[in-house]
């Protein structure tokens, strides 16, 4: 009986540990300020890759929205800023606008619940698995990602 309370114990221990490890795990990196009233403070952890230099994370910062039948965007910019005494960067997306829309005319007229991303600069990052991806949206600001990645073919230009 004593070492099966031993084999819970630890894995007590060990549970909570992780449970503590998670939440702490982007401080123990930097100290990165806490998000300003309004906004959220999200991240992003990408998994190591060999030659990363040949993949991009492109950050997908946008809202749920009802839309129909057209086209629907919503206009940002991710501005890059830089953790003052640590060199690190993080990223704020100050102000959405929008959204925008194509306007044409739907047959049908129904609606949907879609997700509408920012459309603007600056958001194509660097992959980099030894930083997360530290970024400050507003909070009705929801944010996915994907990855990109180089294709092995390589081209050659023509000259004309």
């Amino acid at each position: 009986m004593g070492s099966l309370t031993c084999i819970n114990t630890v894995g007590l221990i060990v549970a909570s540990l992780s449970s503590v490890a998670c939440a702490a795990k982007l401080e123990t990196v930097a100290p990165f300020p806490k998000p300003e009233s309004g906004f959220t403070r999200q991240v992003i952890h990408v998994a190591p890759q060999p030659q990363e230099e040949n993949f991009q994370v492109e950050v997908l910062a946008g809202k749920t929205l009802t839309v129909d039948c057209n086209r629907q965007r919503l206009g940002g910019i991710l501005e890059e800023k830089n953790l003052e005494g640590w060199g690190y960067p993080f990223y704020r997306l100050e102000k959405v606008i929008g959204p925008m829309s194509t306007m044409m005319a739907c047959p049908d007229g129904k609606s949907k619940k879609a997700f509408v991303p920012v459309v603007g600069d600056g958001f194509m990052l660097r992959y980099n698995s030894k930083l997360p991806i530290v970024l400050y949206v507003p909070k009705d600001v929801e944010v996915r990602y994907r990855i990109w990645s180089a294709s092995d073919k390589v081209e050659k230009a023509v000259q004309e």
